[in-house]
């Protein structure tokens, strides 16, 4: 009798590679209608530990919902209010001064590009006009753009109608039903696995819940950071922008870059010299520093061990799946996706297919 090809090591892996990758083409094909899915998934862990908290001190779960979910919209229209300050003071500016800096950089350039032969003259007038019919004065104006914008983006539609609709609607049955929810996905588990899935489940909801109260006391600390130099260094946004930088890092490197442009925006905008420019890096570059040397290594502690081409991969990916709430849930995600992978890894490096 001839010995099968595969052993039974080889075929379990070779059935969950299948099965994971059938599950990935689901996900792909039905990304769009699993993004509320997912968004409210996500902000209800995160959430329910403060319903807990409530219910424990004898407030109704129902109310308790309430609460935790209207904390977060508070939470939510504050940010998009920073940045609409921030927008609303620098564009009416910003179509007043952009011709100003760009005749202080052609008096600056144009010699020097006339003695190598270069010829440069920009449409001043031209310039103008077109700034002040593109950009709004108003926020009303500003609301309208937006509008637009969206009323001729059918899928922009269809996700800001799920995002500000449906996300809110299914996180509350799921706060109501967290617990029975979680209980019955546990019944599903095959017996002989509940031990090693309760051990999965712990490994990442200490690795969550280690994370994410780390991230949220780093955003504290720079906003105050940020907030405070650029008051001190004079800026007019500095509070706004401060907050809007210190908050947005909890999306790596794009939170920061958003923060980082308006900084350098308010700065062209208020001071017209290298005196805002400078400001802007000292104030920036100390909390970079700050963060990369003590927040992040003593508060979040690089517990979710990912190198950052993975971190850029992954905000792309969401960000292509899921649209801008995959970009923001796309660290969460990878944590609880990390914790399989490596229990994967220790399967497969105790298997007859590794070994032999």
């Amino acid at each position: 009798m001839t010995a099968p090809l595969l052993s039974q090591d080889a075929r379990r892996i070779l059935l969950w590679i299948v099965v994971a990758a059938a599950l990935f083409a689901v996900i792909l094909a039905l990304a769009p209608v699993l993004t509320p899915f997912l968004v409210a998934f996500i902000f209800s862990y995160i959430l329910n530990p403060g319903v807990d908290w409530l219910q424990r001190r004898r407030v109704p779960r129902f109310i308790g919902v309430a609460l935790m979910i209207g904390l977060l919209g508070v939470v939510m229209v504050l940010l998009v209010l920073l940045l609409i300050a921030v927008l609303q003071r620098e564009i009416p500016q910003l179509r007043e001064q952009v011709p100003i800096l760009l005749q202080k950089l052609n008096s600056v350039l144009a010699p020097k590009l006339a003695e190598l032969g270069v010829r440069v003259r920009f449409d001043f007038p031209g310039l103008r006009s077109m700034l002040q019919n593109r950009f709004a004065a108003s926020p009303e104006d500003l609301m309208q753009v937006l509008f637009d914008y969206v009323r001729v983006s059918g899928s922009a539609l269809i996700e800001l109608a799920g995002l500000l609709f449906i996300v809110p609607i299914l996180m509350f049955y799921l706060l109501m039903d967290w617990h029975m929810v979680m209980r019955r996905i546990e019944r599903l588990v095959p017996r002989r696995w509940v031990p090693k899935v309760h051990e999965l489940s712990a490994e990442t909801d200490a690795l969550l819940s280690q994370y994410l109260r780390g991230q949220i006391l780093v955003m504290v600390i720079l906003a105050a950071i940020y907030s405070i130099g650029l008051t001190v260094a004079g800026f007019d946004v500095g509070i706004p922008v401060g907050v809007f930088t210190g908050l947005a890092v909890f999306i790596p490197y794009i939170g920061f870059g958003i923060g980082l442009t308006l900084a350098v925006l308010a700065a062209l905008l208020q001071f017209g010299n290298w005196y805002g420019l400078g400001a802007v890096a000292v104030v920036y570059g100390i909390g970079q520093f700050v963060e990369s040397f003590y927040l992040t290594p003593r508060l979040v502690g690089e517990r979710i061990g990912l190198h950052p081409l993975v971190v850029i991969f992954a905000l792309l990916a969401f960000g292509q799946l899921f649209g801008f709430f995959g970009v923001l849930l796309a660290l969460p995600t990878c944590a609880v996706l990390l914790v399989g992978a490596r229990q994967l890894r220790r399967v497969y490096l105790s298997s007859d297919l590794y070994r032999h």
